[in-house]
């Protein structure tokens, strides 16, 4: 797993999210909320127990990295609900979204650290 381009995937979901508030789109609200999902989520829930499961960090980041969809999750079904204005905010500084995000990074980058990897 290249936990620095998990780091950059999770960075892109800002711009996923935005881009669906300006087009107007509908979008899978499960699946976003969902932790795993995405090729981390899978990684995590997944090939990484047995070799990183019993790290400190690990447990750190898959609790992050859920929290991180879950929010990402809230933002998808205000898009949903055509709340456009509120999804926008949700998405700012120090929003809950913004923490999330900020955590999933951090917690990501101490894995790595950990890991050896």
């Amino acid at each position: 797993m290249d936990l620095t381009q998990a780091v950059a995937k999770h960075v892109e979901w800002k711009t996923k999210l935005r881009a669906a508030i300006a087009k107007k789109e509908q979008l899978d609200e499960k699946t976003i909320s969902a932790d795993n999902c995405c090729d981390l989520g899978k990684w995590l829930h997944g090939a990484a127990k047995p070799s990183v499961g019993t790290l400190p960090a690990y447990k750190d980041t898959v609790l992050k990295h859920a929290a991180f969809h879950k929010e990402a999750g809230k933002v998808a079904s205000a898009i949903n609900a055509k709340k456009f204005t509120e999804a926008e905010a949700m998405l700012g500084n120090g929003t809950a979204y913004a923490s999330a995000s900020t955590a999933v990074g951090i917690a990501i980058a101490n894995l790595k650290k950990e890991a050896g990897m």
